[in-house]
């Protein structure tokens, strides 16, 4: 299991508990809520009707005068009152008065008239001065049958004369319970679902970014140029460049011993060349061996600098992960421009050029500087190869999205065993007119060159005889 399916996971785990502790407990303080309003309500009626009942109750007209007859009307009433989408037709309450012992002298259901009502909790502790209330069922096995009752003291002249207990069903609240309920219910099944998703995006943000820099491993691993993806986020943007960071510093130190270990072989011969030739010379010798020798040390002190300027260039172009100067060019001006300063090297080994473009439009994006390199590369190797009095064909096509350069030269073409390591640094085949090999790292440039300019380097044999390079590069 990755690391974003158990970030997913584990997110949906702690968001479904939140939110069932959250959903569960707003749902099971909706109901206390909602009758302790009621209680607070019901405390201030309770008052006011024992106000209105104290001058009845100390005239002795409780039950048959003007108290009892408004209370019978309001119950017959009917409101006709739109509550949050709750119809409420009926007015439902219950109001009886006791003396001071408790007895019941009013009902104003009229059906416990004469009880003693001292040892329920509200007119109990009502009777000792105190704050009283209660809920009660009227059928002990239906819960739907409680009342809530809240008592007050009847005062009259600065006496208690009575208790009035106010009382309301308490079935009343279920619709409005049930519809908070319900709503509370969907308002969390809807914020739970946005939560999903938020989560689901977060996790694919998650794998979008691992896996960025799973691929920038992988290509670092490969070899291949990549960027780091510095644009996933603080952290992962951190975590990126400190890869990049670590990549350059292994590489740096991978490529300075490659490279040691390369220059010092290929070094290697023309140095001791170079120091036989000259012990040799420190003797007596004919002139003409002099003269030989002499050449051979001018000829192995070039090669030596050609080797190094080379792997200098190389060295460069393989440290880039991107272009430094990327502007507009037109190729077909580098090629010219390139076989121009070719011509004195052309004329000597009497070889001539023809150009071919297949296409008008031949324009695109890069290093000037880097991509005439790569050209004089490609041209060099052609003219080392091409037997006097040949042609050297230089053919430009344009696909929809590279430009495509093919320089083919005449000559007996490569051996098939060479063709698979032409690409490989310092290796070389034979230059047929001094039987000597070159840098090798000719075409190792053309190849890093075309990669920066997201394109291919490619070697082999033409049908029609002679060998073909050929280099593409992106037009954008």
């Amino acid at each position: 299991m990755n690391i974003s399916v158990r970030f997913f996971l584990g997110y949906f785990f702690v968001l479904g508990l939140a939110a069932w502790f959250v959903l569960n407990t707003v749902t099971d303080e909706i109901s206390p809520g909602l009758r302790q309003a009621r209680e607070e309500t019901m405390v201030d009626i309770a008052h006011l009707l024992a106000a209105l009942a104290a001058p009845e109750l100390a005239n002795g007209h409780i039950t048959d005068g003007r108290f009892a007859q408004i209370l019978q009307t309001i119950r017959e009433q009917n409101p006709g009152a739109e509550i949050f989408g709750i119809r409420k037709e009926t007015i439902d309450f219950r109001v009886y008065v006791t003396d001071n012992n408790g007895i019941v002298l009013f009902d104003s259901e009229g059906l416990h008239t004469g009880s003693n009502f001292s040892r329920w909790n509200d007119i109990a502790r009502a009777m000792q001065g105190e704050y009283g209330a209660r809920t009660s069922r009227d059928d002990h096995e239906d819960v739907t049958s409680s009342w809530m009752y809240v008592a007050a003291p009847i005062i009259r002249e600065g006496e208690r004369i009575g208790i009035l207990s106010f009382a309301k069903p308490n079935a009343t609240l279920n619709p409005y319970i049930e519809r908070m309920t319900e709503r509370i219910r969907s308002s969390g099944l809807v914020m739970l679902m946005i939560s999903i998703v938020v989560g689901v995006l977060l996790s694919a943000w998650l794998i979008w970014s691992i896996n960025r820099l799973i691929r920038y491993a992988r290509d670092v691993s490969a070899g291949h140029r990549a960027s780091p993806p510095t644009d996933g986020g603080s952290q992962f943007s951190e975590l990126a460049r400190a890869l990049a960071a670590m990549r350059e510093r292994l590489e740096g130190k991978q490529y300075v011993e490659k490279y040691v270990q390369n220059l010092a072989h290929e070094m290697k011969s023309p140095l001791t060349a170079i120091v036989s030739a000259s012990e040799l010379l420190e003797g007596d010798m004919p002139e003409a061996e002099r003269q030989r020798f002499t050449t051979l040390i001018q000829e192995e002190a070039n090669r030596l600098y050609l080797v190094i300027e080379r792997m200098l260039q190389l060295a460069k172009v393989e440290q880039l992960q991107q272009l430094e100067d990327n502007q507009a060019l037109d190729l077909t001006a580098l090629i010219n421009e390139t076989v121009e300063a070719r011509q004195t090297t052309l004329q000597k080994h009497k070889l001539s050029v023809n150009i071919e473009s297949k296409s008008s439009a031949t324009s695109c994006r890069g290093d000037a500087f880097l991509l005439q390199q790569a050209i004089a590369n490609l041209l060099d190797n052609a003219i080392d190869f091409s037997p006097a009095g040949s042609v050297i064909n230089i053919t430009l096509e344009k696909t929809p999205a590279r430009l495509v350069l093919k320089v083919r030269d005449h000559g007996a073409g490569a051996p098939e065993y060479a063709l698979s390591q032409i690409f490989e640094r310092f290796y070389s085949l034979p230059r047929p007119a001094t039987e000597r090999k070159s840098t090798g790292l000719g075409l190792p440039f053309v190849r890093e060159v075309a990669h920066l300019h997201s394109g291919e380097a490619r070697f082999g044999n033409h049908p029609d005889g002679g060998a073909e390079a050929v280099m593409e590069i992106a037009t954008e």
